[in-house]
């Protein structure tokens, strides 16, 4: 073989590699997402929708992302099951809604009486939470990552006044997670329900109570029409939504689009914390002038005391169920011991000191 036959081969070669390169390059991945809120559900459905948006503006309009609202695939608090199955590729919910399929993913969303949105923040990033989270989805073939949080949540909306923890005695409240088994062995008679139904539970006498999120959302939900009284909170300082990944789906994602997909997950997370503390300080101030006639109430100290102590059992009782459990709930609580010392030095002596 000549060498200027040699030399056409490779240049040939050169040709294919470089072209079949480009079209690599050039791939359009598409991805599906199922949310559990309802089409253009605010604050929530907003951090889906920047993220797809910010995923495809990075990717150049490589990584493109549906998002099917609960009126599409009609299964609001089923989007764990669609992403395990590869039904779907993301889902945007809460982990702890998933606790009865595994108790191990009931602690990435907020514990009651935990730490607060920027302790969490750190744990999770910072403190081996992400390391955890891996572990509890990993065998279920699932990725999950911090999907935007609320900050800390109000105690709910209550057609009467709780003076005692006797008042709890056969609740009907809407309260899931963590603190709906607390309220349950303080005998009241917790239940779950999609956000789409709320307003006509409560209307219907359905549910006799139930906490939603705050006044970034609960004001436009008309839960005051109802129940007048609004307690501040106790069950969740630091409510983290989730943003859920098929690893199979991700793992044929190039490195670049992984990344690119990371970044606008995180970056949607943190806009959405913003956005729901902004909406919480603006719809207070209005609910306060335009509202009147709702009583903000905080729990009697005895009530208080009784969900502690419940919390506190509960806890041990949940580490006990298997050793992951026990190794998320330890560094939660070894995570929040050290940096409490530095928000109480911190947040809390400088509001301490505007009051002296």
């Amino acid at each position: 073989m000549s060498i200027r036959t040699r030399l056409a081969i490779v240049a040939s070669a050169a040709v294919l590699l470089i072209s079949g390169t480009a079209t690599a390059a050039d791939k359009v991945y598409r991805l599906k997402l199922a949310e559990t809120w309802g089409p253009n559900f605010p604050i929530f459905g907003d951090s889906t929708k920047n993220m797809a948006a910010m995923a495809n503006k990075m990717s150049n309009g490589r990584l493109k992302i549906t998002v099917d609202s609960s009126n599409k695939h009609k299964s609001p608090l089923g989007i764990f099951d669609m992403v395990k199955a590869g039904q779907y590729d993301m889902g945007h919910s809460a982990s702890y809604y998933w606790k009865g399929k595994d108790i191990n993913t009931l602690f990435f969303t907020t514990m009651p009486f935990g730490m607060t949105t920027p302790e969490q923040y750190a744990w999770f990033y910072h403190g081996g939470g992400m390391e955890l989270m891996k572990e509890a989805y990993d065998k279920h073939g699932i990725l999950s990552f911090p999907g935007g949080n609320t900050g800390n949540q109000m105690g709910g909306w209550f057609r009467k006044e709780i003076n005692t923890v006797e008042d709890l005695k056969g609740l009907k409240m809407r309260i899931p997670g963590f603190a709906g088994e607390i309220m349950a062995k303080l005998g009241a008679s917790p239940t779950n329900i999609p956000s789409g139904e709320l307003y006509t539970s409560l209307e219907r006498n359905t549910i006799d109570a139930l906490e939603w999120v705050g006044p970034s959302l609960d004001l436009r939900m008309g839960f005051h029409k109802i129940a007048p009284y609004y307690y501040t909170g106790w069950h969740e300082p630091a409510t983290e939504l989730q943003f859920m990944i098929n690893q199979k789906k991700w793992n044929k994602l190039p490195e670049d689009l992984q990344e690119i997909l990371r970044v606008a997950m995180r970056t949607a997370a943190y806009d959405m914390y913003i956005q729901s503390y902004h909406e919480s300080a603006v719809n207070w101030e209005t609910m306060l002038t335009d509202f009147p006639n709702i009583k903000v109430k905080t729990f009697p100290k005895p009530v208080m005391d009784a969900m502690r102590a419940a919390n506190d059992e509960l806890i041990i009782e949940r580490a006990k169920s298997s050793p992951l459990a026990q190794k998320i709930v330890d560094s939660q609580a070894a995570y929040l011991k050290k940096a409490r010392v530095w928000t109480n030095i911190s947040d809390r002596a400088y509001l301490d000191s505007l009051d002296n």
